[in-house]
């Protein structure tokens, strides 16, 4: 099994070595902090089950950084959740496969509603459907799964999390967001002391 575990860490290691670092990184972080850090807009993140899931942790990570975020469940926006979208924010999808059924039907719908809505997209597939709507394109590299059956979200939930630290961090950087912004965010909890004791220094 410790041989089983290396390969496992060496595979998802070189799939972040490999992922595909453009332009596009920028792009994204200067059009987030214009809508939002400038406009007084927010970050809606949007997708489907285990991309979902990545995407609620990103909403949560942005909030704490000094970004407005929230997650939109594509199927309950189709439900009267899509009224949570103003005209100054901006939106985050994720799909691997690019063809998610949910998530290309809310950039169609969100565009009925705000047609000069930007979307930054997060896909596997560079010639997909979601792609294809993207005003800007953060590819994964479309690395193999470690899943044994090739199937199973593993390596590609691993790079959604990576591109999603990757443009917190440089949000960050571009806000200059400091601790005591952090303190002002997290007054509770072993983050909160840490973030104050060095906001004191």
């Amino acid at each position: 099994m410790k041989e089983i575990i290396k390969s496992i860490l060496e595979r998802e290691a070189q799939a972040i070595l490999n992922l595909p670092v453009t332009d596009e990184y920028e792009k994204a972080v200067s059009l987030i902090v214009e809508q939002v850090s400038q406009k007084g807009g927010k970050l809606v993140i949007s997708g489907m089950g285990k991309a979902g899931q990545i995407g609620m942790n990103m909403a949560t990570t942005f909030c704490s950084t000094g970004t407005p975020s929230i997650f939109l469940h594509p199927s309950e926006a189709q439900h009267g959740d899509l009224g949570v979208i103003q005209k100054n924010d901006v939106m985050l999808v994720i799909s691997n496969s690019g063809k998610t059924r949910e998530i290309v039907e809310l950039i169609d719908l969100t565009h009925v509603l705000h047609p000069d809505m930007k979307f930054i997209v997060i896909t596997g597939n560079e010639n997909s459907p979601l792609a294809a709507a993207a005003d800007i394109k953060l590819y994964t590299g479309n690395p193999g799964e470690v899943c044994p059956l090739g199937l199973t979200p593993t390596t590609s939930t691993t790079m959604m999390t990576v591109i999603g630290d990757l443009l917190v961090v440089n949000t960050m950087k571009a806000i200059g967001f400091s601790n005591e912004e952090y303190a002002k965010r997290h007054h509770g909890g072993y983050l909160g002391e840490k973030s104050r004791e060095q906001s004191e220094h």
